[in-house]
């Protein structure tokens, strides 16, 4: 028996390749079929299933072109409704692969669909449980991304009962091994363990300690963190089906010249750039929004781009494969390709740039006594409550394209985050609504309270 778990952090996202026998299954993969159909190769073993915890809803899976090559069966749990050929499962269905068995486990909650698979081993014993969205190190999947008609509160009811009655039950030494990691917005506080087991989960996990069904329902469902806005849009995609990964990868590297991709921009395509902040700020085509594939590209492109929005990109020269798969992981198919020769051919035709001014932590005292900027905050509210510079105005990152009205354009603002990627995301995205003067604060408060720890405020209450 084989076990990998393959973690991507930009989604903070874990799939599985399980095999036995030369027999394998893969439990949530990601858009891009290869690299699983790779290591099965190497391996020398045979895809038999691709086995699907829920409807995603955060990320596209990768099980429709994953079973399309490989032949492979889609399984998903009860109450599953795909709009494609799938093995809807009964609870306490066995799937055989090589001497191992993985047993069905229904576990709605998370969604009404939410299956958990128990990998017994090849003497019959239970040995791990793959818990999807269900059940994270220290946490739980939270009960309001909606399912059918149910709300949170119900869903919460149902959570608690998968747990008691399913999970609870298992043996401590069974391994937990999670859908998701620290950073997911499918949980609200996930430990960065990669894996647990039950026993550790008993002892430790907040959400697994609580007995009353009341208490378990009102702790799940508050302090909840803001739900990035292609989540639905995934859960459709996932639910319904979509278009090749070949044919999306296909589309969006396509190399666009500066006369087409002018005019796309002039049409309404999203300028989306995806540099290094810092490269970003010395140069930038107008309009466009910087999330940089150095951070959690994925997420606040989710946030700050529509669903069905035509996107161009603007890259590092070699990373556009990169931006293009990742903005399939999300659903985001319909990008036109990218600026051929990137920002040196733009700027070298003589076309009209912007720059982004900043200032570090040794500069930001003298800035801020001279007068004339307001400050914002986009961080968290967590990190918020434990330090800011003194008088800034907070809007988390996620909030703020629903926000952003409340602040005024005619106004100057600088803009500050832990370490300068969220900044430039908020920066960047003003601009593009029309605000003429926006500063960054460079390297963020952990510069500051590096170089200038007077201008901090400590000991804040979340707010």
């Amino acid at each position: 028996m084989y076990i990998r778990q393959i973690y991507t952090n930009c989604l903070a996202q874990a799939a599985y390749y399980v095999e036995s026998e030369n027999e394998a299954v893969i439990i949530d993969p990601l858009r891009n079929p290869e690299p699983y159909i790779a290591l099965a190769r190497e391996r020398g073993a045979t895809i038999k299933y691709v086995l699907e915890t829920h409807f995603h809803a955060d990320f596209v899976s990768g099980h429709i072109d994953l079973a399309n090559k490989t032949g492979a069966t889609i399984v998903f749990g009860p109450g599953a409704t795909p709009g494609y050929k799938a093995y809807i499962a009964n609870d306490g269905d066995w799937l055989r692969i090589g001497k191992v068995q993985m047993e069905v486990v229904h576990t709605p909650g998370h969604t009404i669909e939410s299956t958990c698979y128990l990998l017994h081993n090849d003497v019959g014993d239970p040995y791990a449980i793959f818990t999807g969205d269900t059940l994270f190190v220290g946490d739980v999947g939270r009960p309001d991304l909606l399912s059918g008609n149910l709300n949170k509160e119900e869903l919460a009811t149902m959570l608690f009962d998968s747990l008691q009655k399913k999970i609870k039950v298992l043996s401590n030494d069974i391994i937990v091994y999670p859908g998701h990691g620290p950073g997911s917005a499918c949980g609200k506080n996930i430990g960065p363990e990669a894996l647990s087991t039950i026993g550790r989960e008993k002892l430790f996990n907040y959400a697994m300690k609580i007995t009353s069904k009341e208490e378990f329902i009102n702790t799940v469902t508050t302090d909840l963190p803001g739900i990035p806005g292609y989540f639905f849009t995934d859960a459709y995609i996932n639910r319904k089906g979509y278009s090749s990964f070949d044919d999306v990868l296909s589309r969006g590297l396509q190399g666009i010249s500066v006369e087409l991709f002018n005019s796309l921009r002039e049409k309404g395509a999203v300028v989306l750039d995806t540099r290094d902040p810092r490269e970003f700020e010395n140069g930038f085509i107008t309009g466009a929004v910087n999330i940089g594939l150095n951070g959690d590209f994925a997420v606040w492109a989710g946030t700050f781009i529509s669903p069905d929005a035509s996107i161009i990109l603007v890259s590092s020269p070699g990373s556009e494969h990169e931006a293009v798969e990742r903005l399939a992981r999300i659903g985001y198919d319909n990008i036109q390709g990218y600026l051929l020769g990137g920002m040196p051919a733009w700027i070298g035709q003589g076309r009209h740039y912007e720059t982004i001014v900043s200032f570090n932590g040794v500069e930001l005292g003298g800035v801020l006594a001279a007068g004339g900027y307001d400050l914002l905050d986009v961080r968290n509210r967590r990190e918020v409550a434990k330090d800011r510079i003194a008088g800034s105005v907070h809007i988390p990152l996620n909030e703020l394209v629903g926000k952003y009205l409340e602040l005024s354009k005619a106004g100057k603002w600088l803009v500050y985050c832990a370490g300068g990627y969220r900044s430039m995301v908020a920066v960047s995205f003003l601009r593009s609504k029309g605000f003429s003067i926006v500063a960054n604060v460079q390297g963020g408060i952990n510069h500051v309270r590096e170089t200038a720890s007077e201008l901090i405020e400590l000991g804040l209450e979340t707010e």
